[in-house]
């Protein structure tokens, strides 16, 4: 079982600081034996984990400033919102944080949901159903950007005279898809994604997801085992209050075919890179007998 640090608490204070932590972070991720570090694309903090009014960095950017802090570690938001970018803008920012960290860029995608920071700063906040439309016609738009047919896109939403992407990607970065919803968002992980990030918060919930999943697959005609999986439920659960418990749920996601887990420095944590090397530590060569 691989482990991902997923980064999302800016802690307040001095914003001098909030550079070499986030750098120290990403470096002892990365020491740590994670494979990806990822941050949440969102302008301000989430209010379901603190203040709107709290430090929060901008994604992209942090992400390119990572680039140079970091050598092996893939690099991603969790999961960049359909809303925030045109989806041209998004392959080529993308593209250049895969150049810049010789191919460990990734494109995590969602169909956005914070209504406050859209309001906030004017961004255009359509209905649900519209904003799943622009996240299929942005999937297709950055394949495209990202093949050797640099035409016109024609969609619904999006209309593109070129799709020229120079230079290209290292590596095409991975499409991660993140969410769990049944009709629509399963249905693009099936046809679209490399990697699917659920966010069930128990092994009864992941199996249902799952084979709600390999249903959609079978009606694209798609192997699921094409798709990795990886889970970010676990998330808000401390691993180390009760190390054993933890990892029996993680040994029962690994037999459900989940790949890697999500973690990171809980809300509030007033020491978020001690917590990471010490999941690296312990907890990492206890995951990796997982699996």
């Amino acid at each position: 079982m691989d482990f991902g640090v997923h980064f999302i608490d800016f802690l307040p204070g001095d914003p001098a600081r909030l550079g070499p932590t986030l750098a120290e972070a990403a470096k002892a991720a990365e020491q740590g034996g994670a494979t990806v570090f990822t941050l949440a694309d969102h302008f301000f903090q989430m209010e379901n984990l603190g203040r709107a009014e709290d430090p929060f960095l901008e994604g992209y950017t942090s992400l390119g400033f990572l680039a140079a802090q970091t050598t092996t570690i893939d690099l991603t938001l969790l999961v960049s919102g359909v809303t925030y970018r045109y989806p041209g803008v998004l392959a080529k920012a993308v593209t250049t944080l895969d150049v810049l960290s010789q191919g460990r860029s990734m494109l995590g995608l969602g169909a956005a949901w914070y209504d406050r920071e859209h309001a906030a700063l004017g961004i255009p906040y359509p209905p649900l159903s519209t904003r799943f439309e622009m996240l299929e016609e942005t999937l297709q738009i950055c394949l495209q950007m990202w093949s050797d047919n640099d035409g016109p896109y024609h969609g619904e939403h999006y209309q593109l005279a070129e799709t020229l992407c120079v230079p290209q990607p290292i590596r095409r970065p991975p499409i991660l898809i993140g969410g769990d919803g049944e009709k629509k968002t399963l249905r693009l992980v099936a046809q679209y994604a490399d990697i699917w990030n659920s966010m069930a918060t128990d092994a009864e919930e992941l199996e249902h997801k799952i084979e709600v999943l390999n249903r959609h697959c079978d009606t694209v005609g798609r192997d699921p085992g094409e798709i990795g999986k990886t889970a970010g439920g676990l998330l808000p659960i401390d691993p180390f209050e009760d190390t054993d418990e933890y990892l029996k749920t993680v040994e029962r996601y690994a037999e459900l075919g989940i790949e890697l887990i999500n973690i990171g420095p809980l809300p509030g944590n007033p020491d978020p890179v001690g917590f990471i090397r010490r999941f690296g530590d312990q907890l990492m060569p206890r995951l990796a007998e997982i699996g």
